[in-house]
């Protein structure tokens, strides 16, 4: 990016790189959970909110069947905490039409489908300068960068960069020859892979320095941006689409999730379009709110996802807003294996 203003600049091409392969990392491939694994499961988690899960699978269902949009937001853990298997088969099945997310859910997808590891060891790497500094973290931006030049959005490019041979010639030509991974080992794990196959859009939302691409010198804020910017627009139509009945689930995004949703069913509203019969579900670990979303000295204030997505919005629409407390390695296993049994 050129800079033209009165202010110095750090510049990335001071950064070193090394190659992901010599980076430790928490999760990999093995850790992933199988949809078999959950439906041969005879557990019963023993969460407070497992009724109103029952009601959210049913309504994912009677959704589907219907032709009704199933919308669902995540923040990166749900990949992190190896569930994506289990979102892909429910996109594979057509039970999600749309997968949201932040970019660090992006990065985390990104990694397991190049080479099936994610999530380093920060504490090591922060204190020894190679924290987010792997090398083929520019494929994510070169990815991007690319996709920007053609027109697309963020989650688009990522998955036609992973099943489009032309296009993954952009981003990984050079490399091969210095160490650096130059092809995608687990395409079949990647959420956004999958998302492009099905011609389900997966939608990335970004931010500014929020994330470790940002660290590298093939980062372009005008490409994140103005990918990120169409696929906030593709999340808009999708959400417009809630007006006759449908389902929004928002995982573990605090803040992004919420956000991109209120400003959606803004715009939904204006232009005539108004959620309507949807049930809005938030999950997460922290306790439920209750009333205190509406008292400016609570902090429950400023947690928007259960202001938001389980009262705002469904109040303001006349829908059923539901918060469900709890790991979701218990609360997503729960919801995927409902909506699996209840669709036979």
């Amino acid at each position: 990016m050129d800079y033209k203003g009165k202010y110095k600049i750090f510049d990335p091409g001071l950064i070193k790189t090394y190659p992901v392969s010599e980076r430790g990392n928490k999760v990999s491939r093995e850790n992933l959970i199988e949809p078999k694994e959950v439906l041969d499961d005879s557990t019963v988690y023993k969460f407070k909110d497992y009724e109103n899960i029952k009601k959210i699978a049913e309504k994912i269902v009677s959704s589907r069947s219907s032709g009704k949009p199933v919308i669902l937001f995540t923040g990166a853990h749900l990949v992190k905490n190896g569930l994506s298997l289990l979102l892909i088969d429910l996109v594979r099945r057509g039970m999600v039409t749309l997968v949201g997310g932040n970019f660090a859910t992006a990065i985390h997808d990104f990694e397991l489908s190049l080479f099936g590891k994610t999530s380093e060891d920060v504490p090591d790497a922060l204190q020894k300068g190679k924290f987010g500094m792997a090398f083929e973290f520019n494929y994510l931006n070169m990815a991007v960068n690319h996709g920007n030049v053609l027109g697309l959005g963020l989650g688009e490019s990522i998955g036609r960069a992973i099943n489009d041979k032309e296009f993954s010639k952009e981003i990984f030509k050079g490399n091969g020859s210095k160490g650096y991974i130059t092809e995608f080992m687990y395409p079949e794990i990647s959420v956004a892979s999958n998302c492009y196959l099905k011609n389900a859009p997966f939608t990335v939302h970004a931010s500014m320095g929020t994330d470790v691409v940002d660290q590298h010198h093939t980062f372009d804020g005008c490409s994140k941006g103005a990918c990120s910017a169409r696929d906030f627009l593709i999340f808009v139509e999708e959400v417009s689409k809630l007006s006759n009945g449908g389902v929004y689930i928002n995982i573990g995004s605090a803040v992004t999730g919420a956000e991109v949703l209120l400003k959606a069913v803004s715009m939904c509203a204006n232009s005539g379009k108004k959620p309507g019969g949807v049930i809005f579900a938030d999950f997460d670990l922290r306790p439920k709110s209750g009333t205190a979303t509406a008292n400016e000295e609570s902090f429950y204030y400023y947690f928007r996802d259960q202001k938001s997505i389980t009262t705002r919005i469904p109040e303001a629409f006349n829908c059923d807003g539901y918060y469900i407390e709890g790991n979701i390695k218990e609360t997503f296993r729960s919801l995927y294996k409902e909506v699996i049994t209840m669709a036979g």
